[in-house]
């Protein structure tokens, strides 16, 4: 059963490792949430390992660029993960091929230029136009604030007949960017999917951007050892279920993708609301709080 806390600090001291999401947790897409900061700092300070488990599908080091830019604390956190590395992986030995169309906005263009130093063992990835691809690789709609998913089936029945994959790179389906909704690759990917075509995922909730956060740990001499890692966001089906599926505890944060479900003021969620909710849920949160905080 779902236990609903008020601080981050009642339950941290059963933890070495907090994997923890950015988007709806620490930040808004245009603030940091300073209470969020401030609880990550505590643990820090306690001992804990932070690291930012992020779907965002560009290199970390443009991540960290973003958060110095939000004016993220640097002591918030210890590594950041993101769905970008663990995709850019895949593609550098090439899961959907070497001559690839990019599916996304120019401010993702660091997927295919800032690549690790290991990255010259392996055949160039090449982009091309959609005609002359062998796969696609999405990080988003080219005009994620005004373009929808349904923008694309013209594009996507075409890649189907030609038997493209479509290697998504960060697998959330929508987040709030401040008060205004927007879709992400995931949606876009789900959609290739129920067309009949055939999508990789690599962010949350799929393994391969938990090895990578296991990979960072290990860097820093820790093991994920499962009851001492807990798994903190606001995705239901991406922050919680990813990490329930590792073995983790999870913590659900109310105020943000699925706020409205709780009525009308996200700090304090409806108790009834939030339990009918939770019991609905695949994968149940072992906390949950309005607030990372």
């Amino acid at each position: 059963m779902t236990q609903f806390i008020g601080s981050f600090s009642e339950i941290s001291a059963n933890y070495n490792v907090a994997l923890v999401d950015l988007w709806g947790c620490v930040h808004n897409g245009m603030a940091i949430h300073r209470g969020a900061e401030a609880a990550l700092q505590g643990f820090r300070q306690n001992g804990g390992y932070v690291v930012l488990v992020t779907n965002a599908p560009r290199p970390r080091d443009a991540v960290q660029a973003r958060l110095d830019e939000m004016g993220l604390a640097r002591d918030a956190y210890d590594a950041i993960a993101t769905s970008g590395d663990a995709a850019q992986e895949a593609m550098l030995i090439g899961a959907v091929g070497q001559r690839i169309w990019h599916l996304g906005p120019q401010k993702d263009d660091g997927f295919f230029t800032d690549l690790p130093e290991w990255a010259k063992d392996h055949a160039p990835i090449t982009r091309v136009g959609f005609e002359e691809a062998e796969g696609i690789v999405c990080t988003g709609p080219f005009d994620e604030m005004n373009e929808v998913p349904a923008d694309y089936r013209g594009r996507f029945l075409s890649a189907k007949a030609r038997g493209l994959q479509l290697l998504c790179a960060n697998p959330d389906i929508v987040v709030d960017y401040g008060d205004r909704r927007i879709y992400c690759a995931g949606a876009l990917a789900q959609l290739y999917d129920e067309m009949g075509g055939e999508s990789l995922y690599f962010g949350k909730p799929h393994p391969p951007i938990y090895d990578l956060a296991r990979r960072l740990a290990a860097q820093a001499g820790l093991r994920l050892i499962e009851d001492r890692v807990i798994a903190i966001g606001d995705g239901i089906a991406t922050d919680i279920k990813g990490g329930a599926g590792e073995g983790f505890d999870t913590l659900f944060i109310t105020s943000g993708l699925a706020a409205a479900e709780f009525g009308p003021d996200p700090d304090a969620p409806d108790p009834d609301r939030l339990a009918a909710w939770i019991a609905r849920q695949e994968s149940p949160p072992t906390y949950a709080m309005a607030r990372l905080r």
